[in-house]
């Protein structure tokens, strides 16, 4: 009869299972038991760590709460799923990931999982802790138990890390992935979307200070150090160190409940004095465009202009909102706008008053005078070689239509 595995393993003095790991690393270092107050559960293939916080629903994270309390209609647009806009809270979960490294792939895997439910009147987060790589068939048990009341998964760059790299460990093992048929909201997206003009990095962790107002305290770690920390812990047996991580964690699910909250206050409300930043709302008033919400755009980009904006984001602005105020029918609004900006020395806005005169106006006379003193413009300023000859095709094209239309027969 062939051995098996375990059994060729053993008789090469091999140590199967991860009962002598766990009595070695207790002896060797302090467990982490020890050093994070939590509890063992048992599944059925083992043991794992998790440890537990509860929040009050109205607990703040900077200057927004915890708790949901804005509809998602638009939200669900963004997302491009219906079903989320009639959904309660209950069946959000918000997941965080700490991994051996970033590479993703068979070897990576998540040695820590946070995540977060709103559960009667508190916000439930648990983390689940592998002290051995051997455990995770145990933790990825534990974590289906927790996912399995939920319907919506909340992450960070999640799409693209987090969700693909569970998949890949539910797979290895076999198992069912419980979040299969979950409505993904992937909030890094939507952060670059909201303040990619505004600030100069979208980490969850400058967000969160920047955006949020919330600042960590001394026991964070950086996110690049935490695989050495697990690495070095996985080495000794010494948890220690992975107080830090515990913590670093922790945040990041608490800062994905307050930036959805004050994400979806922002869709909900975009007209609402809490919006600060001149630049913020003109995100809004894009994304609203984008969504095909045409109304709403026009009334936040209007809002906007008359914040305190960068110059070149207020004239830009102006352009995307004549351009706007025109599809939605709104000429006066539109001409208003181009009359505006062409007395600023915008070349657009010149050529956009021409074709007015030209096409609606009728009036060819007027139409071949903008589009004279949009070509003298663009003589007079100093233009990339490729934008100056792609405004004299345009506009000489325009000009001789006109001259030809103009110049009387003989």
């Amino acid at each position: 009869m062939s051995q098996s595995l375990a059994d060729k393993l053993k008789s090469l003095g091999v140590k199967v299972g991860t009962s002598s790991l766990t009595q070695s690393r207790s002896k060797r270092g302090i467990p982490i038991e020890q050093v994070v107050e939590g509890q063992f559960v048992s599944t059925e293939f083992g043991e794992t760590f998790i440890c537990e916080n509860h929040y009050p629903l109205e607990y703040q994270h900077g200057q927004s709460g915890i708790q949901l309390s804005a509809s998602m209609d638009v939200l669900a647009q963004w997302v491009g799923e219906t079903r989320l806009s009639g959904l309660p809270p209950e069946t959000l979960v918000f997941l965080d990931t700490e991994t051996s490294g970033l590479a993703g792939g068979t070897g990576t895997y998540a040695f820590m999982v946070g995540v977060g439910r709103f559960e009667g009147n508190e916000f439930h987060l648990v983390q689940f802790f592998m002290r051995d790589p051997a455990e995770e068939p145990a933790l990825l048990s534990a974590l289906n138990d927790f996912l399995a009341p939920a319907q919506v998964l909340v992450t960070y760059n999640g799409k693209a890390f987090d969700a693909p790299l569970l998949r890949t460990r539910y797979r290895l093992h076999n198992a069912p992935i419980p979040f299969a048929d979950f409505i993904h909201i992937d909030l890094l997206p939507l952060a670059r979307r909201l303040w990619r003009e505004r600030l100069p990095s979208r980490t969850l962790k400058y967000i969160e200070e920047n955006v949020l107002g919330a600042q960590r305290t001394s026991e964070e770690v950086p996110g690049y150090e935490i695989p050495y920390i697990y690495f070095d812990y996985l080495r000794t047996g010494d948890a220690s160190p992975l107080k830090g991580v515990f913590y670093h964690n922790s945040m990041d699910v608490v800062t994905l409940a307050a930036l959805l909250n004050h994400t979806a206050h922002m869709l909900a409300d975009p007209l609402h004095e809490s919006i600060e930043h001149g630049l913020d709302r003109i995100a809004l008033a894009r994304l609203f465009e984008d969504l095909g919400k045409w109304d709403e755009a026009a009334q936040v980009y209007e809002r906007g202009l008359q914040d305190d904006l960068p110059e070149a984001d207020f004239w830009q602005s102006v352009q995307r909102l004549s351009i706007l105020q025109r599809r939605r029918g709104d000429l006066e609004a539109a001409l208003s706008l181009w009359e505006k900006a062409a007395a600023e020395g915008h070349i657009y806005a010149h050529i956009e008053l021409a074709k007015h005169y030209e096409h609606r106006r009728g009036d060819l006379v007027e139409a071949l005078r903008w589009t004279l003193t949009a070509r003298a413009l663009v003589a007079e300023l100093s233009l990339p070689i490729h934008v100056r000859k792609h405004w004299l095709d345009e506009i000489d094209h325009r000009r001789g239509r006109l001259e030809r239309k103009t110049t009387p027969r003989s």
